[in-house]
C-alpha cells in the first residue's frame, strides 16, 4: 500500500531525511516516532505529495507520487500538523467542500459526509463555525476531511493533538478499527499510543531509521526487558541484593525502593539468560532464604526505555552505525 524507496530530503545544507525505506501493507497500522526535528513530518509530507523528495521515491498503492500525482492522492487521507481549515465555514460546509473536492456529488456527497461527521463526532456542532469550534472540535472536523473519500491509505501527523483523555481515546479506538482493512502511518510523541494502537513502530532520529519493529519487538531491547522485580517483607534491601547477586546468570541487581520493612529489588539477567527460567531461579533463592515473597514478576521491557537509549544527542548518527546497532 506504500512503499517508500532511499527516500532523501535536502534543505540547503541540512539534511532532513537521509535515505528512508520502509513498506505499509494494507491491515497495518504504523507508528511514527521520532524526537523533535527528526524527520518524521518532512517524510509524512513526502508521502503525501505535499512537497518533492531530494531523491528516492515514494509508491502509494503501486502509483509513484511524483510521476502520477493525482491517482496517488485520490488514495491517501491526509490529517496534516496543526490541522488547517478555513475559519470562517461551518463545520457542515467545510466537509461538503472537502467531499466536493474529492468529486464527489449527489447522494455520494451526503453519505460521505454523515459517515465523516458520525465517526468523529461531530453532530452537534455541524452548524457552528470553525472559528468558533475548541482546539478538538477543529481537530475532529479536519480528521473528518481526511476521512470524507474513505481512503485507502491514511496519512496523519499528531492525530491527537490538542484532545482531551476521553476524545484521546475516540480517536485511538477509530484508528484501530479502520486499521483493519486500510494502511495508517501516523506521528506521535506519545508512547502509549503505540502500545495502545500500532501493529509496527519505526523510530528516526536526526534523518535515519533507527528502528522498525513491533512495539513487543522494540520493548524486547529494552535493558529492564526479561529483568524479574522481587518484593520482599521483613528483609533489608541490601541483603536480598547480596544475595541475589551470587545467583548466576544475574548480570546486576538494583535496590527499587525500601520502606516500612518492604525491599524492592530488580535482577537483570546476562544475556540470553532471561526467560522462565530466570524467574524460576530467583523464586528458588527466595524460597530458600525463607523470605516473606509479596511478589515476584518478570517485566517487559519499557518502550521509552528504548526511545530515549537510541535517541540520545550524544548517539553517533552514520548509517554504519546504525546497522551495527540494529545487529
Amino acid at each position: 500500500m506504500i512503499e517508500v524507496e532511499n527516500l532523501t530530503k535536502k534543505f540547503g545544507p541540512k539534511t532532513a531525511v537521509n535515505d528512508v525505506s520502509f513498506r505499509v501493507e494494507r491491515g497495518e497500522v504504523l507508528g511514527f516516532l521520532g524526537p523533535n526535528g527528526a524527520g518524521k513530518s518532512t517524510t509524512m509530507r513526502m508521502i503525501t505529495g505535499f512537497i518533492p523528495p531530494t531523491a528516492g521515491r515514494v509508491l502509494v498503492c503501486g502509483f509513484d507520487v511524483a510521476e502520477q500525482p493525482l491517482e496517488a492522492k485520490r488514495r491517501i487521507g491526509y490529517l496534516p500538523e496543526s490541522a488547517p481549515s478555513y475559519p470562517d465555514m461551518s463545520v457542515a460546509a467545510f466537509l461538503g467542500f472537502a467531499a466536493e473536492m474529492r468529486g464527489l456529488r449527489g447522494e455520494a456527497k451526503k453519505r460521505a459526509v454523515a459517515r465523516a461527521v458520525e465517526l468523529c463526532f461531530l453532530e452537534t456542532v455541524l452548524q457552528q463555525s470553525i472559528d468558533t469550534l475548541s482546539k478538538g472540535f477543529r481537530h475532529r472536523t479536519c480528521l473528518a476531511q481526511a476521512l470524507i473519500h474513505d481512503p485507502e491509505v491514511l496519512i496523519m501527523d499528531e492525530p491527537t493533538d490538542g484532545l482531551d483523555p476521553n476524545q484521546k481515546h475516540e480517536v485511538r479506538s477509530l484508528i484501530k478499527r479502520m486499521g483493519a482493512n486500510k494502511a495508517i502511518v501516523f506521528s506521535t510523541h506519545i508512547l502509549e499510543e503505540v502500545e495502545a494502537v500500532c501493529t509496527r513502530a519505526i523510530i528516526i532520529d536526526r534523518g535515519i531509521v533507527v528502528a522498525n519493529g513491533t512495539p513487543e519487538e522494540l520493548k524486547s531491547r529494552s535493558d529492564r526487558a526479561g529483568a524479574v522485580l522481587l518484593t520482599v517483607q521483613g528483609v533489608s534491601a541490601d541483603v536480598v541484593a547480596e544475595a541475589l547477586r551470587a545467583l548466576a546468570g544475574v548480570a546486576r541487581v538494583e535496590v527499587v525502593s525500601e520502606a516500612a520493612g518492604r525491599a524492592a529489588v530488580r535482577a537483570y539477567p546476562e544475556r540470553d539468560c532471561g526467560g522462565p527460567a530466570f524467574v524460576a531461579r530467583i523464586a528458588q533463592a527466595a524460597s530458600r532464604a525463607h523470605w516473606s515473597l509479596e511478589g515476584l514478576s518478570a517485566e517487559e521491557g519499557r518502550l521509552d526505555d528504548v526511545f530515549r537509549a537510541i535517541t540520545r544527542p550524544d548517539t553517533v548518527r552514520t548509517a554504519g552505525a546504525v546497522l551495527a546497532q540494529a545487529a
